[in-house]
């Protein structure tokens, strides 16, 4: 797939957000920085990324975009999770993953890629999967079993899963007598990319020429002269019920870890139902901050628990649409005085209804331009505080100097959870279960190889925590495609099992581990002067 694919998959992602009411022009926004996330690893990428778009080939514009869109290689955009209460969230979803699906192939593509998309589909299928938990696969000294979830929609993707694997190999692989035979599959099917249910690919013959597919919840709207004029138009499918608090926080109670940021989210919930309750029943009750600070390093779960949070508060009924807009510094401030209230304004917009979530937002500290989007953020706040939250979030010390240097912000900002780093164990059963959600079954000895390797960190406040896991399998899921380029007929159990080789970068230099009973050194005598070593001239 090229240029012409991730086109008509930006041209779906539209038709998606139209049918869910929302401003195509959004969703073209999203979809392109999800684009360039991911394609950015490939060499040339940038060329095929404009050509997509209309545009003049400019890889800066393209690496912008793409810093823009990594956040959304490991969480769902903020339309993702808008729409994921309705009935068009799966719609979207799908188009969004099919957009990730032609970014891995622009370019000469790599692992890093293939890993990325993969990824990234899955953050975007997430919100609009059935809330149920994940039961992370447990190593077995035989075979991973091959045996489908009960999830109709991944049995559907474990009997197409080839095609995908065909689609990106088959630009990747030097050797085009060895492309994967999937005669005998369907790769037109639905479910030809892991989870997307209703959505086909095309046919090995027919890449590059730009066949794309349409998500099942867009489908095309038939012309006059195909509509039987007799025929009454379909009555619209009802609203899905959108989730409740108990469903939300069940799903809070679901994420590794975090038992304190877990009790301080029942707590706030708590309360927040209580007051509501009183404001209907036309009782006073005294003003409640709703807006959070969170501390913490990074990959603690911060922005996940911030998308719960937007879920709880709408499910109260505190916030009318309950979308998560993340943002930092970059996207608030302009590059002139006057210009920044103006953007911080339209970054506030887009977050009516929901949630704002700011991260490193002590980055605003220290000069005028920063103080201008603090100040008109503190307008924002109040102008709009019946429907709009605002979570910040970074390290601790820098949070605490930056609300309390901020009279404006002290006043609003009185609620402080700390997310604490993962243990090992935990960081292992969020790694088994990430595997789990992309459909990968770990293989005897990934777990030990993924504790040897996480062994190896330095455990300071630039560790990852839950990002060094993901990162580490989004790089073992492009290996993975990788060593499977050349494998005639890979069966199911190949496409899904993960090695522990797939886990090791060849690239890193090996690292040999001591004995834990080393021999014991031998002292080694030498001989006379004149013998132990040749003579050097000194003239």
């Amino acid at each position: 797939m090229s240029a012409a694919g991730l086109k008509g998959a930006l041209a779906a992602l539209a038709k998606a957000a139209s049918a869910a009411g929302f401003a195509p022009e959004a969703a073209a926004a999203e979809g392109r920085i999800l684009a360039a996330a991911v394609a950015e690893s490939n060499r040339g990428a940038f060329v095929e990324w404009c050509a997509a778009l209309d545009r003049r080939a400019s890889a800066q514009e393209f690496m912008d975009a793409a810093v823009a869109g990594r956040r959304y290689r490991r969480s769902p955009t903020p339309l993702a999770t808008q729409a994921a209460a309705s009935t068009h969230g799966p719609g979207y979803a799908r188009a969004l993953a099919e957009v990730c699906q032609a970014s891995a192939t622009l370019g000469e593509p790599t692992p890093e890629a293939i890993g990325a998309a993969t990824m990234a589909a899955a953050a975007q299928l997430a919100p609009a999967a059935p809330s149920r938990p994940v039961t992370p696969p447990t190593p077995s000294p035989t075979a991973p079993s091959a045996d489908p979830s009960t999830d109709p929609a991944q049995q559907e993707f474990l009997r197409q899963a080839p095609a995908i694997l065909n689609e990106v190999l088959s630009r990747i692989s030097t050797n085009q007598s060895k492309l994967l035979d999937l005669s005998r599959h369907d790769a037109q099917a639905p479910g030809a990319f892991p989870g997307l249910g209703g959505v086909a690919f095309p046919m090995p013959g027919q890449l590059g020429q730009g066949v794309t597919s349409q998500p099942p919840a867009v489908p095309a709207t038939p012309t006059a002269a195909e509509s039987p004029a007799a025929e009454p138009e379909p009555e619209p499918a009802p609203e899905e019920p959108t989730k409740s608090v108990e469903e939300w926080l069940a799903e809070l109670d679901e994420l590794t870890g975090l038992a304190r940021v877990k009790t301080e989210i029942h707590r706030q919930t708590a309360i927040l139902k209580v007051d509501a309750l009183r404001t209907k029943a036309g009782l006073k009750s005294p003003t409640i901050t709703r807006h959070l600070v969170f501390v913490g390093n990074p990959g603690t779960g911060k922005t996940t628990v911030a998308r719960l949070v937007a879920g709880i508060y709408k499910a109260i009924g505190l916030l009318s649409k309950g979308q998560l807009v993340e943002v930092d510094r970059s996207e608030l401030v302009a590059g002139y005085l006057g210009q920044t209230a103006i953007k911080t304004s339209e970054v506030a917009a887009k977050a009516y209804g929901g949630v704002l979530f700011i991260d490193e937002a002590y980055s605003l500290n220290g000069d005028q331009y920063g103080e201008e989007a603090i100040n008109t953020l503190v307008k924002e706040m109040e102008d709009h505080r019946d429907d709009l939250v605002v979570i910040v979030a970074g390290y601790p010390a820098p949070m605490n100097e930056f609300i309390a240097n901020n009279p404006g912000l002290a006043s609003r900002f009185r609620t402080f959870i700390e997310f604490e780093d993962y243990t090992d164990e935990e960081l292992r059963r969020i790694f088994s279960s990430m595997a789990a959600k992309s459909d990968f079954d770990l293989g005897e000895g990934c777990l030990d190889e993924f504790s040897r390797q996480l062994a190896m960190q330095v455990r300071d406040e630039n560790f990852g925590n839950g990002r060094y896991a993901r990162n580490l399998l989004e790089a073992a899921i492009g290996r993975h495609a990788w060593r499977l380029r050349d494998v005639p007929e890979p069966s199911l159990a190949d496409l899904r099992n993960l090695l522990p080789a797939d886990l090791i970068d060849p690239d890193q230099p090996a690292v040999l581990v001591p004995p834990e009973n080393p021999e014991p050194s031998v002292p080694v005598e030498f001989g006379p002067a004149d013998s132990a070593a040749p003579e050097v001239a000194t003239q």
